[in-house]
């Protein structure tokens, strides 16, 4: 049976309404009306965010391990219908997204197991130095606390895992922090559907219902009222520069500043170095390519700089990665917003100083075909416009003179997401000259890989060097995330009746 949306809110337990609506924009099958957000239902949300904090905030592992467990359980019930209409509204394929879906509710109970064995609350103790000269020492105690409501704004390319229920939800929930959530508009009837799941775990687990809202549509003000609420004490937000410095700025300029923890998109460079060039430039190609046009592009790890020396061996990746992407045909994009943009960012590389063409195609309305350009190092360096992101299936190969210069291109990065070495062992020495670099520009650095896909593990770190992300010491993938809604708190001669149960 198919799946018809409501197109409501969910407030504090209750699914509620607005004057206003706003219509889907599916990628393929019907249209539906959804409320639109105001500020007067973020004020809602966020005050019953508040009020379930105090309970929340202080509820025991066990129990939140339950709620994120019971969350993964009710979005696999509902598993169809997600399915259905994420790909209408997407037009993802239905492969991806029952990957992404499994990707989302791993990470919920992978977040459930972390918090049980206790690790992430990096408890310390100092035990009393009464007889210290000359001063003696108190008995101190550390854990780390929940911070208080937490704003997530859902990412536009992925519905599920970085969206209502994805990282950043997952995260402040395993953390103990309520979330209110600014759906977004690419893909409200998925939000809808695991907004439906997460409330059904409210109920199940008898948590407050203020522990989760989703606000759906609305403009600027909608999202500047969410920023901006003096019970809000952290954001996540997946998305563009443009977008995410704006409500970074916003939670920078309020009276009580707040973190901002934007993952704001990457060009993520890979360095072919000479021997690993000459032994297998072909494979390393073919590879890129599969890389680059995976999902259409629009991954944030999408690899779309390649960077190698000049001579035959270059000149042979190069047809060889024009051969793997020719066939590659017309990938159906997000939204009709992102199309326009690839286009937009097609036309800018293209119209660079010393940028020529190796593959063109034509692309229009929400469809992305392949491009492929090439430029030099000197040019690289005089055009810092050819260090932007272009969201999609285009790729830059940046030919340099010599590993002085391919280091020199490695410095003039920005913060990225990832970074790629391509090396053999001959290579070891070049690449040593380059980690140095590399790890100063990115939150991840891969060798002899490529570097869409990212593990949800404990060791995975999807962050980087503004821009991007606006927070280096945090990371949105991976249990480290949740300790970016937990703050400190050192106890001095407290009684043991008055500590937290996670000290005990």
């Amino acid at each position: 049976m198919t799946f018809k949306p409501h197109g409501k809110h969910l407030i504090a337990g209750e699914w509620v309404t607005s004057e206003k609506t706003f219509v889907s924009e599916p990628a393929h099958g019907p249209s539906y009306e959804y409320a639109v957000g105001t500020p007067e239902l973020i004020d809602q949300a966020v005050q019953s965010a508040e009020e379930a904090f105090w309970s929340f905030g202080y509820s025991t592992r066990q129990d939140r391990a339950d709620f994120l467990n019971a969350i993964a359980d009710e979005i696999e019930a509902r598993a169809d219908a997600i399915t259905e209409i994420g790909s209408q509204e997407t037009g993802l394929p239905e492969a991806r997204l029952q990957g992404e879906r499994g990707r989302t509710t791993g990470q919920l109970r992978l977040f459930a197991s972390h918090i049980l064995a206790g690790d992430y609350l990096d408890r310390r103790y100092d035990a009393a130095l009464p007889e210290r000269a000359p001063l003696p020492r108190p008995e101190l105690a550390m854990v780390q606390r929940p911070i208080g409501p937490v704003a997530v704004f859902g990412a536009s390319n992925f519905p599920l895992a970085f969206s209502t229920a994805g990282g950043d939800t997952a995260s402040a929930l395993a953390a103990g922090c309520p979330v209110v959530v600014k759906g977004h508009s690419a893909h409200p009837g998925t939000g809808e559907i695991v907004a439906e799941a997460i409330h059904a775990a409210i109920i199940k687990c008898g948590m407050h219902p203020g522990v989760f809202s989703l606000i759906q549509g609305g403009k600027r003000d909608v999202g500047t009222s969410l920023v901006q609420h003096p019970l809000i004490k952290a954001v996540g937000f997946t998305g563009s520069l443009a977008g995410g410095r704006a409500l970074f700025d916003l939670c920078a300029q309020r009276d009580e500043p707040i973190p901002f923890f934007g993952e704001l998109g990457s060009v993520n460079p890979m360095f072919v170095l000479p021997a690993a060039l000459s032994a297998r430039g072909d494979n390393i190609a073919a590879g890129w390519a599969g890389s680059l046009t995976m999902g259409a592009g629009q991954f944030c790890t999408n690899p779309g700089i390649v960077v190698a020396i000049k001579g035959a061996d270059t000149d042979a990746f190069i047809r060889s990665a024009t051969a793997a992407l020719e066939p590659v045909g017309a990938q159906t994009m997000l939204t009709d917003g992102i199309a326009s943009a690839y286009r937009a960012g097609r036309d800018r590389v293209a119209g660079t100083t010393g940028v020529r063409a190796v593959l063109t195609s034509m692309c229009d309305l929400r469809n992305a075909t392949p491009y492929l350009f090439a430029t030099t190092g000197q040019d690289w360096l005089a055009n810092h416009i050819l260090a932007e992101e272009v969201f999609g299936p285009l790729g830059l190969i940046v030919v340099v003179d010599d590993m002085e210069e391919m280091r020199a291109i490695a410095r003039s990065l920005q913060g990225q997401l990832t970074c790629t070495l391509h090396m053999d062992d001959a290579d070891t020495e070049d690449a040593r000259s380059l980690m140095p670099i590399l790890e100063r520009k990115a939150g991840r650095v891969l060798a002899n890989g490529f570097p869409t896909g990212v593990e949800v593990c404990d060791t995975m770190v999807h962050g980087g060097p503004y821009p991007a992300s606006t927070n280096f010491g945090a990371t949105s993938v991976g249990t480290l995330a949740i300790r970016r809604f937990l703050r400190p708190v050192c106890y001095q001669n407290m009684p043991a009746a008055l500590l937290p149960d996670d000290l005990l």
